[in-house]
C-alpha cells in the first residue's frame, strides 16, 4: 500500500469533523457500543461519496454550482437541525441517561445524512484518490475501489478509537449534571462551527 496515500488519509480521518463529533457524542451518550454504530454509519456515509467520484458523478455535480450549492445548503441545514437537536438533549446524540436512548437504526440514518450532505467528501474523492493512480493504468475503476476501502478502513478505525476513549469517560460526565450541559453546548457549538465552515465553502 502507498505510503502516502496511507498517511495522508490517517491525517483526514483523524481531523476534527462532523463525523468524529457525532461518533464522540454517541460514546460519551450511550457507550461504547453506540459509538461503534455511529462511526460504522458515518463510514457508509462515504459510499456514495466514493461511488460518485468513480462514475463521474461528481465532476457534474461540481461543473455545476447550482447543484453544488443546493447539496451545501442541505447539508448546513441538517449539521444547524444536529446542533439544536443536541442542544435540547432531542434527536440521536442527546446526553442524558434518564431518557430512552434512540434505536442503531436512528444512529445508522443520522451518520449516514451527516456525510451524504457533505459535498467536501466527492471533492476529496475526485481531487484525492486519482493522485495515487498510475498514468494509463488498465483498471483504474478496480484501483480506485481498493484505495476507497482502504480509506473508508482507516476512517472507520479512527472514529472508533475516537469514540472508545469518549466512552470510557462517560461516567465521570454522566455523573456532573453542570458537565452534562457544558458537554451539550460544545456539541451544538460544534455542529455550529462545522455548518458555517461548510456555508463558506465555494
Amino acid at each position: 500500500m502507498d505510503l502516502e496515500f496511507f498517511a495522508t488519509s490517517l491525517i483526514m480521518a483523524a481531523s476534527p469533523g462532523t463525523g468524529v463529533v457525532y461518533t464522540v457524542a454517541a460514546g460519551l451518550a450511550r457507550g461504547w457500543r453506540a459509538s461503534v454504530v455511529a462511526a460504522f454509519s458515518c463510514t457508509l456515509g462515504v459510499v456514495p461519496h466514493m461511488l460518485a467520484a468513480i462514475t463521474g458523478l461528481a465532476a457534474l455535480l461540481h461543473a455545476s454550482p447550482l447543484a453544488f450549492e443546493i447539496i451545501k445548503y442541505l447539508g448546513v441545514a441538517y449539521l444547524l437541525w444536529m446542533a439544536w437537536s443536541t442542544l435540547q438533549s432531542h434527536g440521536a446524540l442527546h446526553i442524558d441517561p434518564n431518557k430512552t436512548p434512540p434505536s442503531n437504526g436512528a444512529v445508522i440514518c443520522s451518520g449516514i445524512l451527516l456525510n451524504l450532505l457533505n459535498p467536501k467528501l466527492s471533492i476529496f474523492f475526485l481531487a484525492f484518490l486519482p493522485q495515487f493512480l498510475t498514468p494509463g493504468e488498465t483498471n483504474a475503476t478496480w484501483r480506485m475501489l481498493q484505495l476507497s476501502f482502504i480509506f473508508m478502513a482507516i476512517t472507520f478505525a479512527i472514529f472508533v478509537i475516537y469514540g472508545v476513549f469518549c466512552a470510557s469517560m462517560r461516567h465521570h460526565v454522566l455523573e456532573r449534571p453542570s458537565v452534562l450541559q457544558w458537554m451539550r453546548r460544545i456539541f451544538s457549538s460544534a455542529f455550529v462551527l462545522l455548518a458555517a465552515r461548510l456555508a463558506l465553502m465555494h
